[in-house]
């Protein structure tokens, strides 16, 4: 059986969670967490920019297969949407730089894969990881949001990258799968 390291990220603009995973058939282990914080920066194109270096940084330094990344959810207020748009574009970004594949799923997919509840608050969703993975409680939930991402993907198996999730590793990998849907 093939070792995978899964990269998870949960996108945000003040702190972006991150998550690596290591699996091997079905079982994992915790390979790091943590967050990137972004509210010391004021201009939004910086954050973008620090974003991008950091999700590169993460990327050349665990090597992971594959990319699994939090959707992003329609709320209230459509500045702060795009925003979180824009930044999670800016890690898959990252990703296909470096061609790696992406999976992206919505946060009651991965409250759900989770904890068996797709409506699960943080708390609930961070208590499932420490148990899961037996690892200590950390200070920030959005680094077990960017974990969680990770899991989730673990947890899906070993899907096509392209076929069932709709992921694609690059432009060229898109176009090979969409024929029809190019000019």
């Amino acid at each position: 059986m093939k070792d995978k390291v899964i990269l998870g990220i949960d996108p945000g603009t003040t702190v972006m969670g991150y998550g690596v995973v290591n699996s091997v058939g079905n079982k994992m282990e915790l390979v790091t967490m943590g967050i990137i914080q972004l509210s010391k920066y004021k201009d939004h194109m910086l954050k973008l920019k620090h974003i991008f270096e950091r999700s590169l940084q993460l990327i050349d330094s665990y090597k992971p297969d594959e990319l699994a990344i939090e959707a992003q959810f329609f709320g209230k207020n459509v500045q702060s949407m795009l925003k979180l748009g824009r930044a999670q574009g800016t890690s898959i970004a990252a990703a296909l730089y470096r061609d790696i594949p992406i999976f992206e799923y919505a946060p009651k997919s991965i409250k759900q894969a989770i904890t068996g509840n797709g409506n699960a608050s943080k708390e609930q969703v961070a208590a499932m990881l420490v148990r899961l993975l037996n690892i200590e409680m950390p200070k920030y939930l959005d680094a077990t949001d960017g974990l969680a991402a990770a899991v989730t993907h673990h947890f899906q198996g070993n899907k096509i990258p392209g076929k069932e999730g709709g992921s694609y590793s690059s432009w060229d990998s898109f176009i090979k799968n969409n024929p029809g849907r190019v000019k």
